[in-house]
């Protein structure tokens, strides 16, 4: 407890003898709609990939796989924009970035779903979808 009601409570302090049971998954949410601006910013994906980074191993199992998988989206669509991108000499490069931006939006979407229903996201391993 709390020896001076003015003071306020450190993160995780007890505060009249409950602790929130539900872990804040706002983080993770932004992170998600950072991803998706990045389609209109261009540079917001890096800011959330690094929150990914240190949001990563302070929460629960669930949560954290959420970061997990936020952390792998951003280096695998890196990898895929860069391949793709050099593919663009070759023609084909137009329709698998237009591909990849669709993977992307599905898996930020598919992440959000999750976060909802307090739950990891399946296949996080995945290089897919």
């Amino acid at each position: 407890m709390l020896d001076n009601e003015s003071e306020s409570p450190l993160d995780g302090q007890v505060v009249n003898g409950e602790q929130s049971s539900q872990p804040d998954t706002t983080m993770a949410m932004v992170i998600y709609a950072l991803y998706l601006a990045s389609f209109i910013l261009g540079f917001t994906s890096i800011i959330g990939v690094v929150i990914a980074y240190v949001y990563k191993g302070k929460g629960p199992t669930w949560l954290d796989e959420h970061y997990r998988y936020q952390i792998r989206t951003f280096w695998i669509g890196l990898v895929y924009g860069i391949i793709f991108s050099i593919l663009l000499f070759a023609v084909i490069g137009f329709p698998l970035l237009l591909a990849l931006a669709v993977w992307f939006i599905i898996r930020c979407v598919k992440g959000f779903k999750g976060l909802q229903e307090k739950r990891a996201p399946s296949n996080v391993d995945t290089w897919l979808i």
